[in-house]
């Protein structure tokens, strides 16, 4: 097993009278993919932000090549993010700057490379997406795979240590969806980068990455290798969410107030 890149150690975070994370364990492996997995709202961005250094836990540690991530100075923090690509859940693309541009744009924002040199490199993250066709496009031009696409050059255009893929499937025509998935798996090969995918799509989670931590109430209820998770989901809550089941301990109808609370609220 290749070493550790991040680590949590019982990682505890929650929002005023809302505890989120309740004792996370994860160890990311160089090399690797890892899918993250869970319902809408179990705390997946949030782990995102606190591997990132943009939130503080309230208990426990991230670490970052061995690194405590909360105890960074600014500066190891900046040198850090450096060292990550990020695909964000909503795009995230600068709608005043065409395609080329935003992929130029982390380039001249922070590395003294001649424009040429950045052109080169622009071009050729766009081909590695299959769009340099694309270039002189802007944001509102693009079909959704396309953006994602964008997206995915714009992540890695640093040559990133670790990539980050934030809902990368979300919205996409199977078609897309699968090319998208296809071209994380590719380039986490091709360039030898770590990435991180956090999704609910399991069916492309089962097919491109190594390793799976499905996320519920708070913890690591289940991880493993792809082929064990969909085998082994001895778990109700993993089982439920693999096989995408209605019935389970995830409840379709958020955690509602007693009927007496709901006839004094009808009181005038």
């Amino acid at each position: 097993m290749t070493d550790a890149l991040i680590e949590t150690d019982d990682l505890h975070f929650g929002y005023p009278g809302r505890p989120l994370l309740k004792g996370v364990n994860l160890s990311l492996h160089e090399g690797r993919i890892t899918a993250i997995l869970g319902t809408s709202g179990v705390g997946k961005t949030t782990l995102l932000r606190l591997i990132g250094g943009q939130l503080r836990p309230t208990r426990g540690a991230v670490r970052y090549r061995g690194k405590v991530v909360h105890e960074m100075s600014t500066a190891e923090l900046y040198r850090m993010r450096r060292d990550m690509g990020m695909m964000f859940q909503m795009g995230g693309l600068f709608s005043d700057l065409s395609v080329f541009d935003n992929i130029a744009f982390p380039l001249r924002e922070h590395t003294a490379l001649p424009p040429r040199l950045i052109c080169d490199l622009v071009l050729m993250k766009l081909q590695a997406v299959g769009l340099r066709g694309a270039r002189d496009l802007m944001p509102t031009e693009l079909s959704g795979g396309m953006n994602r696409r964008v997206c995915l050059a714009r992540a890695i255009a640093l040559d990133p240590g670790l990539a980050i893929y934030d809902e990368p499937f979300a919205g996409l025509d199977p078609i897309s969806l699968n090319a998208v998935a296809k071209l994380i798996r590719e380039l986490n090969d091709s360039i030898g980068i770590t990435s991180i995918v956090v999704t609910y799509d399991v069916s492309e989670s089962l097919k491109v990455v190594d390793d799976i931590y499905l996320l519920s109430e708070g913890i690591v209820v289940s991880h493993g290798a792809p082929a064990e998770l969909s085998l082994n989901s001895n778990d109700a809550y993993a089982h439920q969410f693999i096989n995408a089941e209605a019935d389970g301990p995830v409840p379709f109808q958020w955690p509602a107030p007693t009927l007496d609370e709901d006839f004094r609220m009808l009181q005038p």
